[in-house]
């Protein structure tokens, strides 16, 4: 029997539920088997109402980030294709001097990434976009660290869940941004992630689809099929270059990537 389409009204109370968790922080059921959500266009559906929600209340979008692109964090959340979300202001951690801190108890169950921030220059508005008119188009790079957090209890997430739940965002920090990154070879570039003073993983920006670049080409060609364009100044993560490490309240992270200074974030 085929499934009965998914209600603005279901969808506007799916947003609400995810909303409630994150403003009160307490895990939910995941929504593929509460709400019998199966398919990608409803959960972002449901991602696109949160937002709405969360903007008509005064946040403010910086940009996009792209999950899912390390096999290795595919393999650690069982799932096999990307995701996108979006970058809330309310969730951006500047680092003074390289360094960051984030109050440990906004979150329920962070984990930490290494990730490329590209800065977007030039709106990319037309069809078929490669990932060498997403490096033209690019104005500068940086070294980031994404926190992703899940309001889906124990982290019991299906590509459905973790979509409808903005791609399982937390927060971020950004490191300097480098024009001159945009013309290394970022498919080589290596990563290391150290955690309280030892290092944890290590990994390159192969791992982001097989090239960052190639990762922001999916993503803004999805984009586009929902008829939202990348703009003009919009921060683009592009996906983790290694598996995702569990955070405690205390932990320091120490980001070095290759020709880059390092970056360094604590939950306070």
């Amino acid at each position: 029997m085929p499934e009965q389409p998914v209600t603005e009204a279901v969808i506007a109370e799916l947003a609400q539920r995810l909303d409630r968790a994150w403003e009160e922080r307490f895990t939910i059921a995941p929504l593929t088997e509460s709400a019998g959500i199966s398919d990608a266009a409803t959960a972002y559906r449901i991602q696109t109402h949160w937002t709405e929600l969360r903007l008509g209340r005064g946040e403010r979008i910086i940009g996009r980030k792209i999950g899912l692109t390390s096999k290795a964090v595919q393999e650690q959340m069982g799932v096999n294709e990307p995701d996108y979300g979006t970058l809330w202001a309310s969730r951006y951690f500047p680092a003074v001097g390289g360094r960051a801190e984030a109050p440990f108890e906004v979150f329920l169950q962070p984990r930490v990434e290494g990730e490329i921030a590209f800065l977007i220059g030039e709106t990319l508005d037309w069809p078929d976009i490669t990932p060498q008119q997403v490096l033209a188009a690019t104005e500068a790079l940086a070294a980031a660290i994404e926190i992703v957090d899940s309001r889906i209890e124990r982290w019991r997430i299906k590509l459905a869940d973790t979509i409808a739940d903005n791609a399982s965002y937390g927060g971020l920090t950004i490191g300097a941004w480098s024009k001159a990154l945009r013309s290394s070879d970022l498919r080589t570039i290596g990563m290391v992630m150290s955690h309280n003073g030892r290092p944890a993983v290590f990994g390159t920006g192969a791992a982001a689809l097989g090239h960052p670049a190639l990762a922001v080409a999916w993503l803004a060609n999805t984009l586009r099929s929902f008829g939202i364009p990348l703009r003009a100044g919009d921060i683009v993560i592009s996906g983790a270059l290694a598996a995702t490490i569990p955070a405690q309240r205390g932990d320091l992270f120490v980001l070095e990537m290759h020709g880059q200074p390092p970056i360094s974030l604590r939950f306070v």
